[in-house]
């Protein structure tokens, strides 16, 4: 099998996913095509080379919709020879669109493909889409369908976490990303949105709060007990788990992943691809994973996802040097770390979705190039990047320095 490589990655910041903020008057299209442009300057990438554009998507609908990779192509000024394709796997659709472009590339369908994802939630709103899994009693009975948040909250509660272990799991998450942005960190790979006339709309990551601390999150309220015990969702998790006696509320907009717009791009390639346009690569798709997991909690996808794809690689935690996984709840982050006794130093370093913010379709893009980044600045060799799914999915992928 032929192997893929990353040769560049890069992603716009992500603007409050509100009418006031930043980036509302951005539509998806423009943002997507703001990554292509990008990889296409930064490596003079002749794009008739390009045999693809995968993008994640998931509400896929207004102007976000009709194949907006294929539209941000036309928008970048891409030769039309580069098709488009715009997939969804809720949270992981951008890392989907990664491990996608990897599995085309080593089948020997493509030499050269962009992958990554877009989401405009300011504009689109989250749900927009519609879908059986919400409102179709025949698939939600079975599945346990509740709100996210109330599944969380059911990791929580199931695995002794509490409002302060959640709650300081978000400061951290706020003091890294304030850090890493003060150091630089993210410099290499943050593009600015720029308006028509050139001038800067946004350069720098607008949902973080870096004053936050725990006596801030302490004044916050409990974003799912209602919807837990008003709308009867509590009783569906205790049902699916009835070891529990009742749900433990301690998920809020403090120490959830923020709502926000954003779009990142991944430039992959075969050895054989990379060396007709000249590019150097930076990393290799070593192997990827999906799975269904247990749909009541919901979130505990990356535990499940991770353990298979260490089985099929033969790998252990301890070939993994970091751990990126998206912070959609702190609960999330903190089941994955207790489940393979990992430490925090290795995971999510520069913090994640609850500071920085989780605009859906791309976010697998980001943090994959997030870590990848953070390997070469530490000249570490190994990562792990997952996310948990809605309906009860995780999605990981390994990628390691060359």
């Amino acid at each position: 099998m032929t192997e893929a490589y990353i040769y560049d990655h890069v992603r716009t910041p992500r603007g409050r996913g509100k009418k006031d903020g930043a980036l509302h008057e951005v539509p998806s299209v423009r943002l997507a095509a703001k990554t292509l442009e990008a990889l296409r300057d930064r490596n003079g990438l002749d794009t008739t080379q390009v045999d693809d554009i995968i993008m994640g998507c998931v509400d896929p609908v207004m102007d976000a919709g009709a194949v907006i990779p294929k539209a941000a192509a036309f928008e970048a000024g891409y030769s039309t020879k580069a098709p488009g394709m715009q997939i969804s796997r809720f949270c992981a659709s951008g890392l989907d669109a990664v491990n996608l472009a990897a599995g085309k590339i080593a089948a020997g369908a493509d030499e050269i493909v962009i992958a990554g994802g877009v989401e405009s939630m300011s504009r689109v709103g989250m749900g927009m889409s519609g879908g059986s899994w919400y409102m179709d009693p025949s698939v939600n009975f079975p599945s346990f369908f509740m709100p996210q948040g109330v599944s969380a909250d059911l990791i929580a509660t199931k695995y002794g976490f509490t409002r302060d272990d959640v709650d300081a799991y978000a400061v951290e998450s706020q003091r890294r990303a304030a850090a890493a942005w003060e150091k630089g960190y993210f410099a290499k790979s943050v593009i600015p949105v720029k308006d028509q006339n050139g001038l800067t709309i946004l350069d720098r990551d607008e949902h973080m709060r870096p004053g936050t601390d725990m006596q801030a999150l302490a004044s916050l309220n409990a974003s799912f007990q209602m919807p837990g015990e008003m709308g009867g969702f509590e009783a569906v998790g205790i049902q699916a788990h009835p070891e529990i006696e009742r749900i433990n509320y301690v998920h809020h907009a403090g120490n959830s992943s923020g709502i926000v717009d954003g779009a990142g791009a991944v430039l992959i390639g075969s050895k054989a691809g990379g060396e007709t346009l000249g590019l150097k690569p930076r990393a290799r798709i070593r192997a990827f994973a999906n799975i269904g997991s247990e749909p009541a909690l919901m979130l505990t996808g990356p535990v499940d996802v991770t353990e298979k794809l260490l089985k099929k690689t033969g790998m252990s935690i301890s070939d993994i040097d970091l751990f990126e996984l998206n912070e959609a709840f702190a609960a999330v982050v903190l089941r994955y770390m207790q489940a393979f006794e990992i430490s925090h130093d290795i995971i999510n370093v520069n913090g994640g979705a609850i500071a920085m913010g989780h605009p859906l379709g791309a976010t697998g893009a980001m943090i994959l190039g997030t870590v990848l980044d953070e390997l070469e600045r530490r000249d570490l060799n190994t990562a792990l990047v997952t996310l948990c799914i809605g309906a009860g999915m995780g999605t990981a992928t390994v990628i390691e320095r060359v």
